[in-house]
């Protein structure tokens, strides 16, 4: 009989080199890593069958899912994130680009990422940003300026709580003559609710700002004088 070859055992480096081939194909995608499939099933369970947005309902469904009031300001925080055009809307495009740019394709994903969604509103940059970001989210898309009400709601989501003055300012828009807000006034209130003291005192009246706080300037020292 002729004698058997012993077979040649591979090199070390070989081996190792089709470990690493075997393992590379079996592993598997981690269960924490952002699926965009998943994301756009997700999507779906808040629209009707030939939607390509989530509305009013869905996105009340929405907020329930995650545990969060619809007023709630973390949800104008997440409109940002997803650079939404309409409130109370979101598309699947801007869906899709903001649960990305957040790592969410699930609800358990977007309920830890609330405590960050609310920390941008303690950034002072970022929260300039979402506040100018609200104006163009808030305003009918056929109008340029806000409606008055619409404005004092926005305001008090946004400023209510930070700036000491902001019931004074919300008592005289409900007196004054204006219907609506342009984005100057909108992007100046808050300028002003950061820079100017509550008793007004480095208030300039030769400055820039535009004539809605001139005059709410003027009717607030009106009401200090007849309070005294």
């Amino acid at each position: 009989m002729p004698t058997r070859r012993r077979r040649r055992s591979p090199p070390v480096e070989e081996s190792h080199a089709k470990r690493a081939r075997v393992n590379m194909w079996s592993r598997r995608e981690p269960e924490s890593a952002f699926n965009v499939k998943k994301c756009t099933t997700w999507f779906q369970e808040y629209t009707g069958p030939d939607e390509d947005s989530i509305g009013p309902e869905g996105m009340e469904k929405f907020c329930e899912d995650i545990g969060v009031e619809p007023e709630n300001i973390v949800m104008l925080s997440l409109a940002w994130k997803l650079q939404a055009k309409n409130m109370g809307f979101f598309t699947l495009e801007e869906w899709l680009q903001g649960m990305t740019s957040l790592q969410c394709d699930s609800i358990q994903k977007v309920q830890q990422k609330l405590d960050y969604l609310k920390s941008l509103l303690d950034d002072t940059v970022h929260f300039k940003n979402i506040y100018r970001f609200a104006f163009d989210f808030a305003r009918e898309k056929d109008q340029r300026s806000m409606d008055i009400e619409t404005a004092k709601a926005m305001l008090s989501l946004l400023l209510g709580k930070h700036w000491c003055l902001y019931g004074s300012f919300h008592q005289f828009l409900e007196q004054s003559k204006y219907k609506v807000i342009n984005k100057d006034q909108w992007c100046n209130i808050l300028e002003f609710s950061r820079s100017i003291a509550p008793d007004l005192a480095n208030y300039d009246e030769d400055g820039a700002w535009p004539v809605l706080l001139d005059e709410f300037v003027e009717w607030l020292r009106e009401q200090n004088k007849m309070s005294s």
